[in-house]
């Protein structure tokens, strides 16, 4: 009695048969099934039951694939098309893993058309770069891959890290040339390349920044290619007046490393302008000045000393401590992540002056004093505005 086994009776199953090779056989030889004849008063599926029952009556523990694929054909009505009272999607009685199946299916070949994309456009452009099927001017500025490689590097910090709050970049012209005047800070010049992010992305036209860089940007080995590559040129009065006669948008800095390499206690207040040389390209190009303020990036690298001797040593301008730099080593490299903004004010024309008006001291004098007032009454107000300086 110890090795008896229980065979449940079905007697709704009359032709089942019984022990382990009939049940093979059945396998090999089983006869065709016999339609199902629905009793009187009910229907092949309850309506709102999320298991409809098939031709062999399915129990209730049954899969969800099963469950979902009796539903699906209790659905359709004779003649193919959805039954009475069958709901959207795969019937009235497809359970939850039916239309998650169903989902998952759609998107699945958009996605994989989106990543087919995605691959062939970064094959063709790894073609071009190799082959040197690429355009370049007569700076050294690579369109494409400032707009492939450069700005997608820079995004994260721009969008993530600093969380860049930008406003007024409408007042930069949507074509012609233009020269925007900014402060400069922050030991490492971050506000810079920010800036040109700003302009890339929140511009309505998409206009590229062209930025007039120090004689040290192109005097470092990587970061001189890299700087050419992204449309930076050297600050001259010649290539200034060549990019705005062809109707770029300019970029300069007038603090220069006044401004970004001044201790920590003297945040937030402008240098001298130098002697108003981009004024007087402004009006011998008839460009527009915007001037820019921007707050946040003072507290990037709080300098609170200068190695001097170490900076001569170095051929630097100046080497900076700051409460994490050189002290923590490459860790105190990284900046703070400070909550920036950046605010392009109203432009201030320059058209309205005879072509002489260059060479009248004065009148660059005046205009090189209106647009430093200019910035440092907005940095003011952005500084009272700001909650905090990391929020």
């Amino acid at each position: 009695m110890a090795d008896a086994k229980i065979i449940p009776f079905d007697p709704f199953d009359e032709d089942r048969p019984r022990g382990g090779a009939s049940r093979a056989a059945r396998g090999r030889d089983a006869p065709a099934a016999r339609p199902v004849t629905a009793l009187p008063g009910r229907s092949a599926a309850a309506p709102g039951d999320g298991r409809a029952q098939g031709a062999g009556g399915a129990a209730p523990g049954d899969g969800a694939s099963r469950g979902a694929g009796a539903a699906h054909r209790a659905g359709r009505g004779p003649a193919g098309g959805p039954a009475p009272g069958a709901g959207s999607g795969a019937g009235a009685g497809s359970g939850a893993g039916a239309g998650s199946g169903a989902e998952g299916g759609a998107d699945g070949p958009g996605r994989e058309d989106g990543w087919d994309r995605r691959l062939a456009a970064g094959l063709a452009f790894l073609r071009r770069r190799i082959t040197g099927a690429y355009e370049v001017d007569e700076f050294g500025f690579d369109e494409e891959l400032t707009d492939q490689v450069l700005m997608s590097l820079l995004r994260p910090l721009f969008d993530t890290y600093f969380r860049v709050e930008v406003r007024g970049v409408e007042n930069i012209p949507a074509e012609g040339g233009a020269l925007v005047v900014a402060n400069h800070s922050g030991t490492v010049p971050l506000d810079a390349l920010m800036m040109q992010v700003a302009v890339h992305d929140h511009h309505p036209a998409g206009r590229h920044l062209r930025l007039l860089a120090a004689d040290l940007v192109f005097m470092l080995p990587v970061v001189s290619e890299l700087a050419r590559k992204a449309g930076h040129t050297l600050a001259c009065t010649e290539d200034a007046e060549r990019l705005l006669g062809r109707g770029e948008v300019v970029g300069v800095m007038p603090e220069g490393f006044k401004g970004i390499g001044k201790p920590f206690g003297e945040r937030y207040k402008l240098q001298r302008f130098g002697r108003g040389g981009f004024v007087s390209t402004a009006l011998r190009t008839r460009a527009p000045i915007v001037p820019c303020s921007i707050v946040g990036a003072e507290e990037t690298y709080p300098m609170v000393g200068n190695a001097k001797t170490l900076a001569r040593l170095l051929g630097l301008p100046y080497f900076p401590l700051t409460p994490t730099f050189p002290w923590l080593g490459p860790l105190g490299a990284l900046p703070l992540p400070t909550k920036w903004t950046i605010e392009f004010g109203e432009p201030i024309p320059t058209d309205g002056y005879a072509p002489e008006a260059a060479e009248d001291p004065m009148l660059m004098f005046n205009l090189t004093d209106q647009v430093r007032e200019r910035i440092q009454h907005t940095l003011y107000a952005l500084l009272v505005r700001r909650r905090s300086v990391f929020f």
